[in-house]
Parts: C-alpha cells; structure tokens; sequence
C-alpha cells in the first residue's frame, strides 16, 4: 500500500435541513507531509469531536482504488483526493483484507486499525445528494480509522506497511454488522475485542442489545 494524497480541510457551513453546521469534512491535498498526533492531525479541523478525532479515531484512510466506483455514479463531480474526508488517500487499501488491531508503519508513524467509519449527514453536501449515506454503505467502502502509536510525520509516496496482524475480524465485516437487517452471533467477536474504538463497540452493543 501506498499513500498517493495527503489532505486537510478548513472549517467550512454548510447548510442541513435549514440550520448552519460547522464541518471539516472538505478536506484537499496539500503538497506537505502531515503530523499524526495521538488525538488527530496537525493544522486539520475536526469540528465534531463527538464523533471524530480522538485517541481511537486520530486519522480516517480511505482508498484510491474506490474512487472509480465512486466517478461511475457521481461523473458531474469535480473529485479530489479527501472527498470522502481522508487524511490519507492510500492506493491498495482493502477494508476486507485489514482487521481491527492490526498495526501499519506509514512514514514515520506507527498506526493501528481501530474500525470502519460510519457516514454522517454532512457527506450530503459533499455529493449533492441526500442519497449518499445509503450509497456509502451499500458499497462497503467504508475507509479505515486508525489510533496512532508513534507520532510522526507522513507524506505522499510514503508505503503503508503492516508489521503486525491481529488476526481479529475485518473492517469489512464490522462494517457489515453495524447496519445488518440480520443479526450474526460472529459480531460478538467485534463487540469483544481489545482493539476495537470505544464508541464502534456501544454502537454494535446499541444495534444488537435486544438479541
């Protein structure tokens, strides 16, 4: 795996059901490495801390490789690598071949799987279209948060590089689980692992309490 983009957003209102909100999900290249810091990258905005940054979410990848998709069903759209708010645009980066806890070394840095993202409202304004929560789930391309455990810099053509496997569940699958319409009895091997973000764990507890 490559990093082929790295990317920063400015503040920016948008408008959603008549209210101004504050994002910083319009985010773009920049031709500069970028800090990862164990609560998020330097000089990037993240608005909603609620949902975004934090030690189990300091950096959100997504892959090149899914862009193609994303141009068949968007060709009026200007796109840019970060349009789906990624820090790191990474080429070869498979949610289905990468499972939680495992460890990357990119550049300086040293990072590690923690869940798949979970689409909000916002990308909404992104794409112009109040359908693309549904479209960015039926894909499965959900990118990777990962937690930083070496601070560092990363630019562009820098390798993502696994040295560790956790063997645990994939991305993917996770991904699969917090919005089946089935419950499998497999997503309490997500619910119990170590590695898992804090707040990917209560969401599938919130989705499969009743089971």
């Amino acid at each position: 795996m490559r990093i082929v983009s790295t990317n920063i957003g400015e503040p920016r209102i948008i408008s959603h059901r008549g209210k101004e909100v504050k994002t910083g999900l319009f985010k773009f290249p920049v031709n500069e490495s970028i800090f990862l810091g164990k609560e998020d990258v330097a000089k990037d905005h993240v608005i909603d801390r609620k949902h975004h940054g934090g030690a189990d979410k300091a950096c959100y990848l997504y892959s090149s490789d899914h862009y193609e998709y994303w141009k068949t069903i968007y060709p009026e759209l200007d796109f840019t690598w970060g349009m789906f708010g990624e820090n790191l645009t990474v080429e070869g980066l498979h949610e289905a071949e990468i499972n939680i806890g495992d460890i990357f070394r990119i550049g300086e840095t040293v990072v590690q799987a923690t869940q798949p993202r979970q689409p909000c409202f916002k990308l909404e304004s992104r794409f112009n279209d109040p359908m693309i929560i549904r479209k960015f789930v039926d894909s499965g391309f959900s990118g990777v948060y990962v937690r930083v455990l070496q601070n560092g810099f990363v630019k562009a053509g820098d390798l993502m590089e696994q040295v560790e496997s956790k063997g645990s569940v994939s991305i993917q699958k996770v991904f699969e689980w917090i919005y089946a319409s089935e419950y499998d009895p497999e997503v309490t091997k997500a619910i119990n692992d170590p590695f898992i973000a804090a707040s990917c764990r209560k969401d599938l507890l919130k989705r499969w309490e009743t089971i």
